[in-house]
């Protein structure tokens, strides 16, 4: 009886070239594995893989965005209805059992998709998506599906090892910039090079005018202000804001405030006026989604150099505290616009303040009725260079009701205005009480 080739024939095929796939496999997760230790990205992963297998390939953020994909049409694969419909349950059950995922070929695939997520320590940081080619690849080029989902999985691994690798590498070099920064704001007037050689790895460049910028939430500031887990949610508005409109601003969060050091912008509308627009416009971006959180700004005078920086950074916190102490948050507080309140803030017992105004103004400060006309009138008369027709456009009363007022004044605390002292020390009087909030 003749014997026949043929059954011994097909196992010899099918060993050859179950052979071959494995071999393919192994020589990819060796290429893989070498990606892993190699100054490598999660592109080079999606290519390697989209090269070796003919599938096309995708990585997906948390929110599904695509973060790299090859070929090129791959997202529009995964864009395709048919696909995206189905791929919401396919990513939550791969992420909830932390195992890859097969989906049954869709629309146009040859194949399952394959979703296997991507870990960083406990987290799912994103996804790998393998999407079978259109027309399969010739025989013994075709992994199958048992093999595609191993390969899935472990080029999921190497991402994971990327990524995490990624997120080390930014948060020392985050945290080396935040020290950099820290000591810039806090060394006042270093001058043995060191500031500068710290301000040069940060971008500063000596000889133009900056201004150091703090946006503060200020604690206690009423049932509107943002409790303390939203807090950095706050700070974190506030620092976009300020990096979104100068990108190469020196941007920092600390405790309860983002500082920045930022470059006047140059020509007209530029200079101090220039940054103090663009504080008015991060704390504009919180309020618009915190509108009653107690936000002020302030803004330090010019530093050419880096050893200037702390004292401008000190000047735009004195701002702040400045908008503090007068009990209302204006929109921001310059420090070059301060003036005499400069010397105020120095004076820590706010009642010594008061003590000295009542001195002065006498009556006028204890009797409500003539603190609301008289010294709002005084202030604004000394604003006015003590011209009684200015006084009265500004007030929008006759000038004869101005002189009347000074009068007044003089009479009940017993002040002659045309002297020099007596006019300096009442004008001081009226700043104490300005500051304090207590002229309307």
């Amino acid at each position: 009886m003749p014997t026949s080739a043929c059954p011994s024939a097909v196992p010899a095929a099918g060993d050859r070239r179950e052979n071959l796939l494995l071999r393919e496999l192994v020589a990819v997760y060796s290429h893989l594995s070498g990606l892993a230790s190699q100054d490598s990205d999660v592109d080079g992963v999606v290519r390697l893989v989209a090269h070796r297998t003919g599938s096309a390939v995708a990585v997906l953020g948390p929110t599904v965005e695509v973060l790299a994909a090859a070929p090129t049409d791959a997202g529009e694969r995964l864009a395709d209805p048919a696909v995206s419909a189905s791929l919401g349950p396919v990513l939550a059950a791969a992420a909830q059992n932390r195992r890859p995922v097969s989906l049954p070929g869709l629309g146009a695939a040859a194949g399952p998709i394959v979703v296997a997520p991507i870990l960083v320590g406990d987290e799912v940081a994103a996804h790998l998506v393998t999407l079978p080619p259109v027309e399969p690849r010739s025989g013994e080029q075709e992994l199958d599906d048992d093999l595609n989902l191993l390969l899935t999985e472990h080029a999921a691994t190497i991402c994971g090892i990327i990524l995490g690798r990624e997120r080390v590498v930014a948060a020392a070099a985050g945290q080396a910039r935040t020290d950099l920064i820290e000591g810039l704001l806090l060394a006042r007037d270093r001058d043995d090079g060191e500031a500068e050689r710290w301000a040069g790895h940060l971008g500063f460049v000596p000889g133009c005018e900056h201004h150091v910028l703090t946006v503060r939430l200020l604690e206690g500031g009423g049932a509107g202000t943002p409790a303390s887990d939203d807090t950095a949610h706050v700070l974190a508005l506030a620092e976009h804001a300020i990096s979104r409109r100068l990108p190469g601003a020196i941007v920092a969060v600390r405790d309860t405030e983002v500082v920045a050091v930022v470059a006047a912008p140059p020509g007209r509308g530029g200079g101090l006026d220039g940054v103090r627009s663009l504080a008015e416009g991060c704390r504009a971006a919180v309020l618009d989604r915190h509108p009653d959180a107690a936000v002020v700004a302030g803004v330090g005078g010019c530093c050419r150099t880096a050893g200037e920086i702390s004292r401008s950074y000190s000047e735009a916190r004195s701002a702040v505290d400045a908008a503090r102490r007068m009990g209302r948050a204006p929109a921001v507080l310059a420090f070059d616009d301060l003036g005499v309140h400069r010397l105020l803030l120095q004076v820590p017992d706010l009642g010594e303040l008061r003590a000295f105004a009542a001195d002065v103004l006498g009556e006028l400060v204890r009797d409500r009725e003539h603190r609301a006309n008289l010294v709002g009138t005084l202030s604004e008369w000394f604003r006015c260079n003590g011209s009684p027709q200015r006084t009265a456009r500004e007030l929008h009363v006759h000038p004869n009701t101005v002189s009347y007022r000074i009068r007044r004044v003089e009479e009940i605390a017993g002040l002659r205005l045309d002297h020099y002292r007596d006019r300096l020390m009442a004008q001081l009087a009226c700043e104490i009480m300005q500051v304090l909030g207590d002229v309307p």
